[in-house]
């Protein structure tokens, strides 16, 4: 997308849904609004291929002429996210299983095994047939893999998912006496005697180990995975020149998004904030972070945003007056060069038909229809948008890894946890604070784009994860880590020697326990009510009292009984089986220095932990002095700033209106008002390499 003059702006399209006769109403208006390109075809592959061997094309080759005509690019999809009735009816072994074995039936989306050869036959005889077509058609820009895989069916438990689950176990282990290894198998008497006695996670009286658990996490992702991949390489074997990707949805669990980037020629992704939560802006500001650095030298797509409100929450609110122009232009801000909703045109039947569009059953004389008319306008405006740049935009990391996510909330551990929750939690205080921050696996800890690591309950953590964080450090990086970090191994099994066996000399403590704290609502607490309580939840758990500095905060999940072995002790317990042990530590290692907290600490405790880190590393924010609840991001020398209150405030800024041309030194925003600004290319590089390492003299407890 790097050089594109323009925003991709554009929706959804489903012509297919609506008769001919408003086709051409439909390209008139979308110039009206501004839209420059439609996702076509996601859910038509029922009208263009409506029985086994019969295949209509008129229909399609019609509105993609139209919209050609009329100035529209495409972003075309293979259609294959939704099989219609004639394939369940003729091939009922496509159809998936849930974890008794019993068959998810049609009527609703997705409902296919993914790895049905069956399934993969059809769909890839589609993609065929779509590319041989079209893939030369000059309105074609983009191709649209099959759509949010794995959005309703994350897993899927069928024969055929059997049958492939053997294959892939085979194909990683080659023997049955490595995989028995791995799994531990000889716990329960669970050892298998050939690849041929391994069925699916299906229901159980208990427990499933948890090693055979998170390689059915990874034989999940790579099945979707491997649908994508069968389609992509059709096209390009049709001689498709144009970007192929498909849509993300941010921190989704089951698909290891990291793994997929490689694969995407350019991360695409679907977000829809919920306009009650009350961490909306910092929760949609990490998915943007997290599909940004998924490819971090390559802006972004937003694929899919609501106009206003969403169909599927218990209750759907719309949006705020200029509330989609500042989400929007958080996307812009943190790398997107795309800028699209669903859908076009609001569907009058089907589960969606609630769904906002952009444009409404109300029609043109609407208040959704003036504000997309009225940000596409604005997004026109704006010149070619700088390239994120690797090294400059975010000097912090954020390590956010699948393969632990599956690891750490398995079942059977000493207390449970949250982890996007947790990650969340350390994010929101460098968001409060305007820092930009990468979102990074801990393979990529030791690059020289960062000097802060942040490494929250990084349970499991392969070798050369640990390798890249104890190098970052050596090479004068700071980390912080804990609790409940350096716990297994990529099998998820414990090392020898106890815990923190690879990172313990980096940080410079010895483990010993976890300290879990008790639970005293029913069925267990995650993190998230242990800041910020959902409306009815459970908050009646164990918490351990900290004295840090001048800093009294509340510890919750674990008080972990740790030794400092040369690291300086900042913070202890005041309370509890801890009482008086280390809570907080530093060590330096090498040229940098490692911080470890062995609880989970409220959001005073974060707060205070992240101002002492980040003063430290000499971090400064995109913007210095913003009031609370203004968000600044960067991209190059574009930086956005984004009033999310509901009063004006006053920014000082130095640079040129991006919109405008207009010299800037001072911006005053009205509520849910954005600002572009254009700013020299390096100085804020420059402002942050020549800061001072403020904040070193942190307290000793």
């Amino acid at each position: 997308m790097t050089g594109v003059t323009d925003v991709f702006y554009g929706a959804d399209y489903n012509p297919d849904q609506w008769p001919e006769e408003v086709w051409a109403e439909d390209v008139s208006l979308m110039q009206e609004a501004g839209v420059n390109i439609v996702s076509l075809g996601i859910f038509a592959w029922s009208r263009i291929q409506p029985a086994e061997g019969v295949w209509d094309f008129a229909w399609l080759d019609t509105v993609i002429d139209t919209l050609h005509a009329g100035g529209i690019r495409v972003n075309l999809a293979t259609a294959t996210a939704s099989p219609p009735p004639w394939v369940s009816a003729n091939y009922p072994e496509t159809l998936p299983a849930d974890q008794s074995g019993a068959s998810y039936w049609p009527g609703s989306r997705q409902h296919f095994a993914p790895s049905s050869p069956v399934y993969r036959r059809l769909a890839g005889e589609l993609v065929r047939r779509l590319a041989e077509r079209y893939v030369h058609h000059p309105a074609v820009v983009m191709w649209h893999v099959g759509n949010e895989f794995g959005c309703h069916l994350p897993m899927d438990f069928s024969d055929a998912a059997r049958d492939a689950y053997r294959v892939w176990l085979r194909e990683k282990y080659t023997s049955i006496a490595a995989l028995n290894e791995a799994w531990g198998t000889s716990f329960w008497s669970q050892r298998y005697g050939s690849f041929d006695e391994i069925f699916p996670p299906r229901l159980a009286p208990y427990s499933h180990n948890p090693s055979s658990m998170l390689d059915w996490r990874r034989f999940t992702s790579d099945m979707l995975l491997e649908c994508y991949l069968a389609e992509r390489r059709i096209l390009q074997e049709a001689g498709a020149t144009q970007p192929i990707t498909t849509n993300f949805m941010g921190p989704f669990k089951p698909a290891d998004y990291r793994r997929w980037a490689p694969h995407m020629d350019v991360i695409a992704d679907d977000c829809y904030p919920d306009p009650a939560n009350p961490h909306r802006v910092r929760d949609a500001a990490f998915q943007r972070d997290l599909v940004r650095s998924l490819k971090p030298d390559v802006p972004w797509l937003l694929w899919e945003q609501a106009t206003d409100a969403v169909n599927w929450r218990p209750a759907n609110p719309g949006k705020s007056p200029g509330m989609l122009m500042a989400e929007t232009a958080q996307s812009v801000g943190r790398g997107a060069d795309g800028i699209m909703f669903f859908q076009w045109r609001q569907s009058r039947a089907g589960s969606e038909k609630f769904h906002s569009a952009m444009l409404p059953h109300a029609g043109t004389e609407t208040r959704t229809w003036d504000a997309v008319t009225d940000l596409g306008a604005r997004l026109a405006a704006l010149p070619t948008l700088p390239t994120p740049a690797p090294g400059s935009d975010a000097r912090v990391g954020l390590v956010f890894d699948w393969e632990n996510w599956w690891a750490v909330e398995e079942r059977d551990h000493p207390v449970l946890l949250d982890y996007l929750a947790i990650c969340l939690d350390w994010y929101g205080a460098l968001h409060a604070r305007g820092i930009q921050v990468d979102i990074i696996a801990p393979e990529e800890a030791s690059r020289e784009r960062v000097d802060l690591v942040l490494a929250p309950a990084l349970y499991l953590l392969r070798d050369e994860g640990a390798a890249a964080l104890a190098r970052f450090v050596e090479n004068g990086g700071t980390l912080l880590g804990g609790p409940f970090t350096d716990i297994v191994d990529a099998h998820d099994q414990f090392l020898p020697g106890g815990f923190l066996t690879r990172l313990g000399e980096v940080f410079g403590i010895r483990f010993e326990d976890f300290g879990a704290l008790p639970a005293r609502g029913a069925g267990g607490m995650g993190v998230g009510a242990l800041t910020t309580p959902a409306p009815g939840a459970t908050t009646d758990a164990a918490r351990v009292g900290v004295r840090y500095g001048d800093v009294d905060f509340d510890g919750g999940l674990v008080a972990e009984h740790i030794h400092a072995h040369g690291a300086d002790v900042l913070a202890r317990f005041t309370d509890g089986l801890a009482e008086g042990g280390p809570a907080l530590t530093r060590h330096r290692h090498g040229a940098g220095e490692a911080w470890y907290v062995a609880t989970l600490p409220d959001a005073a405790g974060i707060d205070a932990i992240v101002a002492a880190i980040v003063a430290g590393a000499g971090i400064r924010p995109v913007v210095e002095n913003l009031p609370a609840g203004v968000e600044a991001a960067r991209r190059g020398d574009l930086v956005t700033v984004i009033n999310h209150t509901d009063a004006a405030v006053s920014i000082d800024i130095d640079g040129t209106d991006a919109e405008t041309g207009a010299s800037v030194d001072q911006l005053v925003l009205a509520p849910q008002q954005a600002a572009f600004v254009r700013v020299a290319a390096n100085r804020a590089a420059e402002e942050q390499a020549a800061a001072p390492a403020e904040g070193r003299a942190v307290p000793v407890a």
